[in-house]
């Protein structure tokens, strides 16, 4: 599907101001939604509904959800596989519905609200509710991953070519920043929950519910100031899966986008891993309290805004490619340090948690900018689609290869050592893709650092 000759979509507010007002409103869904992402995903949730899925559990340490035989312990990572599997088959719906009628602020709205929905709802996880935990996890990711196909389509129309790099790394430097302030507040009631008349776990389950509140509250913000397009009459016979065909079929007239997908997908899926099992692995086989993996997490939030502006900055001076190709060197060597942390040893995990942090925010931000110029005009909500998909499409089989090896070693250890083979084959393959010319075969203006 589309025409042969494409060229680049500029942004279509007319004034200079309008498009900053719109950039700094596109800031804001990354303020509001990544506070799901760390406070939930990467601190709370994992040990949390760990603990209800071992206390769900039988004599052999094994729940039983629709009749499967799952270690309690590796029930987190399973429902992250799962959430993976159902963005996945809804994406495309959501891409298609987004080009095919030009709104997709009120698809938008829809996932948002719906994801904070069901954050809020991890208030009532207690007991032995793990499939309750299960089911919100699934539905809250899901909607995220929906909600971060239209977020990201926006970013070809409200930021030039040479703006991108830095306006998405400051969407980036924006959601850190948010998840530092709340996971701050989460340390002081944590900390002092007796002081608050509430027990531990109850101080969890309220820290679990308002991320789903701030994620509703800031999303109103986006919903303001971002402003929909007109969709183009091209796009308006495609439908769900049939227009991810149709993508897929299109893009294969551009080799170089589908091999950046590609490579993407799989040193993408090693992030994602990390992002949701570190917790686990620091609770569970370092023996590390919910407090220490709280100030862990902060450092990250903290080292990772600076890290997204930093490596936005190098990337002007050394091309979005080289820079990132250089974080997935940093990844192999930190993950693989991982291996050796001490048990007990909370500065060593500091450590591990400052070098993921310098690198976190960048090496996503740069990855979707630099897709921003391989994508065709009038195509962005259909192709950023396809990227979350790669963003997300390969994104369980990380967490399952974690839970299956620690279903057959018993060890956290073999588990976050094997997640170095995702970072190593994606770097080969990022680094055959010639970019500039996918830039020029999009029927875009290559910038003269890429």
């Amino acid at each position: 599907m589309g025409t042969d000759t494409v060229r680049a979509t500029p942004p279509t507010d007319e004034s200079a101001a309008g498009r900053r007002r719109e950039q700094r409103g596109w800031y804001f869904y990354d303020w509001a939604c990544s506070v799901y992402s760390t406070s939930v995903l990467t601190v709370f949730l994992g040990p949390y509904l760990t603990e209800i899925a071992k206390s769900a559990a039988d004599g052999d340490g094994y729940v039983h959800p629709l009749g499967i035989p799952v270690s309690a312990g590796s029930f987190f990572a399973y429902a992250v596989s799962a959430s993976v599997i159902v963005s996945v088959l809804v994406m495309p719906l959501a891409g298609a519905a987004a080009d095919r009628t030009g709104r997709k602020k009120p698809l938008l709205a829809v996932a948002a609200y719906l994801g904070a929905a069901a954050t809020a709802g991890m208030f009532f996880l207690e007991g032995d509710r793990y499939l309750l935990g299960g089911f919100l996890l699934i539905v809250a990711n899901a909607s995220l991953a929906v909600s971060m196909v239209l977020y990201n389509a926006y970013l070809p129309q409200i930021a030039p070519p040479e703006e991108r790099d830095a306006v998405s790394s400051r969407g980036w430097a924006f959601g850190y920043a948010a998840g530092a302030l709340v996971l701050v507040a989460n340390l002081v009631l944590f900390l002092a929950h007796d002081t608050f008349g509430v027990s531990e776990s109850t101080a969890v389950r309220i820290c679990l519910a308002s991320a789903g509140v701030w994620w509703g509250a800031f999303t109103l913000v986006p919903l303001r100031r971002l402003r929909d397009r007109k969709a183009p009459p091209s796009e308006a016979s495609a439908r769900g899966w049939r227009q991810l065909a149709s993508t897929v079929r299109d893009m294969r007239r551009h080799p170089h986008t589908l091999s950046f997908l590609l490579a993407y997908l799989v040193y993408n899926d090693g992030v994602q891993t990390v992002i949701s099992q570190a917790s686990v692995y620091g609770s569970e086989e370092l023996g590390l309290g919910q407090s220490t993996l709280i100030v862990a997490v902060l450092l990250v939030q903290l080292l990772a805004v600076a890290g997204a502006l930093a490596m936005g900055r190098l990337a002007r001076t050394y091309g979005a490619k080289r820079t990132i190709l250089g974080s997935l060197v940093a990844w192999t060597v930190t993950i693989g340090a991982g291996f050796f942390l001490p048990t007990g040893a909370p500065v060593w995990f500091f450590v591990l948690a400052a070098g993921i942090g310098l690198v976190l925010g960048g090496s996503q931000a740069l990855s979707r900018s630099l897709f921003s110029h391989l994508v065709p005009a009038g195509k962005e909500a259909e192709y950023f689609s396809a990227y979350e998909i790669s963003d997300r499409g390969m994104a369980w089989l990380g967490p399952l290869i974690f839970g299956l090896t620690y279903q057959l070693t018993g060890s956290y250890r073999d588990a976050i050592v094997s997640l170095v083979a995702f970072f190593v084959i994606g770097f080969v393959l990022l680094a055959r893709v010639p970019v500039r010319r996918a830039i020029r075969d999009a029927g875009n203006p290559v910038p003269d650092r890429i």
